[in-house]
C-alpha cells in the first residue's frame, strides 16, 4: 500500500499510524489463538502461576554436593509454600526436607545447607517488615551428661558470622537465640527454630512447648525437627508422658515436605519421592530412567493426609489403597 506524501503532515502521520495498528493487530491475531488457555488454565489465576512455576522434581539428586540451582530451587519451594501457609494463619508449623545434603543420617549431611534454609526463610520474612527470631537449641543436660546434638554442633556460630545481607538485617530484623520461653520477646512477630531434636537422656519438649506458649498466636516454624522420644542415658525409654509429648509434637502441621524414598534398609538408588507444599495435597512420584538415559519423575498418586508406609507400598504395586497390606517395601 503505498501513501500520498503530498498532503498535510498530520493527515499523512495519521494515515501511517493507521496502517502499522492493523499490520501488528493482523500479526498478533493468530499468536493469541494458538496459544489462548482455557478459562480453567486462566494466566491471572494465582493457582494457575504457582502451578506453573514448579518445574517438577530435579534428577541426579544422588549427585553430592548439590549443585548451587538444585540447592535455591527447594530453598524456593520451601519458602513459597511457608509463606502461604503463615499468610493463612497458620501459627504451628514444620517444614521436613531429607535431600541428601539434608538428611544427617548420610554421611553427606551438609549443615550449611540447612543454614541457608533457614537464612532465605528469615530473610524473606524480614522483608515483608517482620521482626524474625532464629532459635537453636543450647546444650542440654549438666556436668558430665552436658552435651548437644551432633548435628547442631556449632550451628549457632555458624549462622552468627553467615552473611545477612547489605541492609543490617542482623541484630534488627533478625536476631539470633535458643529454645526457651525467655527467648520469646515483645517485638519479636514470629520464630524459626533450626532442627529441634531429643537427645539422649535429655527432651526438648519442654522448653519447646514453653516458648510455644509464651509466643502465643505468633507464627512458630520448626526446620527438620526430631521429635521423637530417645532412650534416656540409663537405657530406659523415658515413657513417663510420653502421650502428651506425641501429642504436643503431632500439633505441628506440615507446610512443607520432601523425602525421598528407597527400598528398606538402603539409601541407593532412589525409587521416588513424597512431597507436599501447603495448601496442596500429598504427591507420590515413582523415579524412571528412560532409554536415553534421562532421569524423570512420574506422579503416582495424591493423599490429603501424609500417606502411610503400607499406603506407599501399594501405590508402587498399583494395587487399591484397601488391599491387604504387607510390611515390607519402600520408606
Amino acid at each position: 500500500m503505498q501513501i500520498n506524501g503530498n498532503r498535510p503532515k498530520e493527515v499523512v502521520f495519521q494515515e501511517i499510524d493507521s496502517l502499522l495498528s492493523q499490520v501488528l493487530k493482523d500479526k498478533i491475531k493468530p499468536i493469541k489463538s494458538e496459544k489462548s488457555l482455557p478459562e480453567s488454565q486462566d494466566c491471572s489465576s494465582p493457582v494457575s502461576r504457582i502451578q506453573e512455576k514448579w518445574r517438577g522434581i530435579p534428577t541426579r539428586l544422588n549427585n553430592i554436593p548439590h549443585s548451587r540451582e538444585i540447592r535455591n530451587y527447594f530453598y524456593d519451594d520451601v519458602l513459597q509454600a511457608t509463606q502461604r501457609a503463615v499468610n493463612d494463619g497458620r501459627m504451628r508449623l514444620q517444614v521436613q526436607i531429607n535431600i541428601p545434603e539434608l538428611n544427617p543420617e548420610m554421611d553427606v549431611y551438609r549443615i550449611g545447607t540447612l543454614m541457608e534454609l533457614v537464612r532465605v526463610l528469615a530473610l524473606s520474612f524480614a522483608d515483608d517488615g517482620k521482626h524474625v527470631k532464629v532459635c537453636v537449641q543450647g546444650s542440654m543436660g549438666n556436668g558430665a551428661l552436658a552435651g548437644m546434638p551432633l548435628q547442631l554442633a556449632g550451628s549457632r556460630k555458624i549462622l552468627e558470622f553467615m552473611d545477612w545481607g547489605d541492609y543490617g538485617a542482623l541484630g534488627t530484623f533478625i536476631n539470633i537465640g535458643s529454645i526457651g520461653a525467655e527467648e520469646v520477646g515483645k517485638q519479636d512477630d514470629m520464630f524459626i527454630l533450626v532442627a529441634p531434636q531429643n537427645a539422649v537422656g535429655n527432651c526438648i519438649m519442654d522448653d519447646l512447648k514453653a516458648m510455644t506458649d509464651a509466643a502465643g498466636n505468633r507464627p512458630v516454624i520448626l526446620v527438620n525437627p526430631r521429635l521423637k522420644d530417645l532412650p534416656s542415658s540409663s537405657g530406659i525409654m523415658q515413657t513417663m508422658g510420653r502421650d502428651k509429648r506425641l501429642e504436643y509434637a503431632a500439633s505441628f502441621e506440615n507446610c512443607y515436605f520432601f523425602r525421598l524414598l528407597y527400598y528398606a534398609g538402603t539409601q541407593y538408588p532412589i525409587m521416588g519421592a513424597l512431597r507436599m507444599s501447603y495448601p496442596y495435597q500429598y504427591e507420590l512420584y515413582k523415579r524412571v530412567d528412560q532409554p536415553s538415559g534421562v532421569e524423570e519423575y512420574r506422579l503416582l498418586s495424591t493423599f490429603s493426609e501424609k500417606p502411610s508406609t503400607d499406603d506407599v507400598n501399594d501405590a508402587f504395586l498399583g494395587k487399591p489403597r484397601d488391599q491387604t497390606k504387607k510390611a515390607s517395601g519402600f520408606w
